[in-house]
């Protein structure tokens, strides 16, 4: 392994580049202002916070490696080999840098331009709120030949920041055992949640190598479960990553690299068989998927370089209509990243770019990168004008379709779908409705449910794949048309013609109800994907969840209980002794209506599982295996998360 590369600013990184912007106290307090939530999200996004500054120190030029670990007891801990947080005093805090980086909110080198001149973590609130948000934190610093430390409480130094040896390492270990009086839901650590990030920073951090331990687990060798992550290629070899699983329509990935008006842009983009559009956005390694600047100028760069070049191949002059820039989007699997010193975040969640300068950056790059790839690469270039051709062709007849939807949506109460059921309640925010699959269940959901805020909307077997189809096939589904009419949104703007329009969506909780079985499990994954694919805003907003029905009742006498996996199951049957008698419910239509609502549909009762997006990227990823045609990568994720597999899980 390479070492890291020696300081080259002429700015020594020491305390006075640490600035202490605010106080702390509201951290605990308001825990969610800082970090989102204090619920599985909030919780990993506190590993992400300490990455960060490995990733800042990398993108600075000083680290090469970065390790985490999740230990057995999940806390973590996080190793690098970058200069190490500075020790010395802090004149204005009258303490050691260490301490101020550690206990002061918003406190780090990232807030002075000579430290780094790019930084993940500007978007982030720092290790400082990690520190206060764990029950305890400890820190090491090797800098200079020495070994320092300093651990803390709730936030708080539990000693002055002390030197522990001497060493010939250089770096940063910080070990955290989040709170359990703040992250009352849950304090385990997801694998596969922290694995993912870490992927998709070692593929935009090229030549960086991440290593995830996890020492909760041993693999049949006696070595802790694990892997390594690093990219030679970047965002080429993302993008492999990602399309993996579809049919590429070119010999290989376009892509760029370098730096347009001050900005560093890396692009990369492939075209596929596939109708959907992915594209992915990131800004300092933060996946804006609200777009922004950057993702505008990569749609006018794309649109405008294809369709001068489609023009002038004169493969457009049989078309009878215009191609719009949608239609040059279809089949495409994009990454767009940049790296701004002063990114200006807005959007709802603030993950939408700002920053004006940015999009002539990006678009002049994807017209450069665009360009030379067209004219180096004759036969490629025209199998995407002719797949852009195709997708004109299709939006043409989706429109149509899209338009049909629209009317039945747009109609009153008379226009709804026959076989949904309707609630009383006219507040959306106190109305749910039920996508039950089959109409036997359909009916027991009806008799069981409460008229006043619950509506039923049967779904006739497995709605179609919307992966594999194209765009008005999707629309003209039966099945599709009924849920788009049901809820009420449209779709499509004159500004964005896949935009969807929420405001006059009819419920607020949208709850997919199928059978706990495997192909209970496949039809609520296709209904997933459409609303993934058509409607991901419900989604993101976080309207979209799934019903966990009962695996089973056990009786004995006039004892009975309910049990939702087979381990509940053996502890009933334990309790209840000899004699039990165990009913396995294989289908909705196996419970009568008030079984239905005492387990499933009764608020005061159910478990409902929100659906959430934690990484857009390897979401996308998922749902292109698992609805696409390759069979083997199928057969392997499942294999994998066999265990996990049934909904009720």
């Amino acid at each position: 392994m390479s070492e890291p590369k020696e300081e080259f600013n002429k700015h020594n990184y020491s305390a006075d580049s640490i600035q202490a912007l605010e106080g702390m106290e509201h951290v605990r307090m308001r825990p969610s202002m800082y970090i989102g939530d204090v619920g599985v999200r909030g919780l990993h996004h506190l590993v992400y916070e300490v990455v960060d500054n490995s990733i800042d120190e990398a993108l600075a030029g000083h680290c090469n490696n970065i390790t985490v670990i999740i230990n057995e007891d999940n806390s973590i801990t996080t190793e690098d080999d970058g200069r190490g947080i500075p020790v010395d005093l802090h004149k204005k805090e009258g303490v050691s840098a260490l301490e101020v980086v550690m206990t002061k909110i918003g406190a780090g080198g990232k807030f002075d331009k000579d430290s780094y001149k790019v930084s993940g973590g500007l978007h982030g609130v720092g290790v400082s709120c990690v520190n206060a948000l764990s029950a305890h934190l400890k820190a090491t610093v090797y800098r200079n030949g020495e070994v320092w430390e300093q651990e803390y409480e709730r936030g708080k130094a539990m000693y002055p920041v002390k030197k522990v040896g001497e060493t010939d390492k250089r770096g940063t270990i910080v070990t955290f055992k989040p709170d359990p009086t703040i992250f009352t839901q849950t304090l385990e650590y997801s694998y596969d949640t922290l694995a993912s990030r870490l992927r998709e920073l070692a593929y935009l951090n090229k030549g960086i190598t991440i290593h995830l331990v996890d020492k909760r687990s041993k693999k049949e060798d006696g070595e802790f479960e694990g892997e390594t992550f690093h990219s030679t290629e970047g965002l080429k070899e993302f993008i492999r990553y990602l399309d993996a699983t579809r049919e590429p329509l070119m010999k290989d990935v376009i892509a760029f690299e370098g730096e347009k008006n001050g900005v560093p842009v890396e692009v990369a983009m492939v075209y596929n068989t596939s109708y959907a559009e992915n594209l992915h956005s990131y800004v300092n390694n933060i996946n804006t998927h609200e777009g922004g600047t950057h993702l505008s100028g990569f749609r006018r760069g794309l649109t405008h370089t294809l369709k001068k070049y489609a023009d002038e191949s004169g493969l457009l002059k049989n078309l009878k209509f215009d191609i719009a820039g949608d239609d040059f989007r279809e089949g495409l699997t994009a990454i767009i990243s940049v790296k701004v010193q002063e990114p200006q975040f807005e959007g709802q969640t603030k993950t939408k770019l700002g920053n004006r300068e940015v999009s002539a950056s990006v678009s002049q790059a994807v017209s450069e990168m665009l360009t030379d790839y067209l004219e180096e690469h004759p036969d490629d270039a025209k199998t995407i004008v002719q797949k852009v051709i195709l997708a004109a062709q299709a939006r043409h007849a989706a429109q149509k379709a899209r338009d049909m939807v629209q009317r039945k949506t747009v109609m009153s109460i008379g226009g709804l779908p026959g076989k949904l059921s309707d609630c009383s309640e006219q507040d959306p925010a106190k109305c749910e409705v039920f996508l039950v699959e089959g109409d036997s269940a359909g009916g027991t959901a009806k008799q069981g449910r409460d008229r006043a805020f619950q509506a039923i909307l049967p779904l006739r077997g497995k709605i179609l794949n919307v992966e594999k189809a194209m765009v008005h096939k999707v629309f003209e589904n039966e099945e599709i048309k009924n849920i788009f009419t049901a809820l009420g949104v449209t779709i499509g703007t004159e500004e964005d013609s896949k935009a969807l329009n929420l405001s006059k969506l009819r419920y607020h909780k949208v709850v997919i109800m199928c059978d706990a079985d495997i192909d209970g499990s496949h039809i609520a994954t296709l209904i997933l994907t459409f609303f993934f694919r058509y409607m991901k805003e419900l989604i993101e907003n976080g309207h979209i969840y799934i019903a966990t029905p009962p695996l089973y009742l056990v009786k004995r006498g006039a004892k009975k209980q309910y049990a939702w996996s087979d381990k509940e199951r053996d502890d009933i049957v334990s309790e209840f002794g000899d004699g039990s008698k165990i009913q396995r419910y294989k289908g909705l239509g196996e419970m009568n209506a008030e079984q239905l609502w005492d387990t499933t549909m009764n608020p005061e009762f159910r478990t409902m599982r929100l659906v959430q997006i934690d990484n857009g990227t390897e979401a996308d990823r998922i749902f292109s295996m698992l609805m696409g045609d390759e069979v083997p990568p199928r057969r392997d994720f499942i294999e994998k998360n066999a265990i996990y597999a049934n909904i009720d899980a």
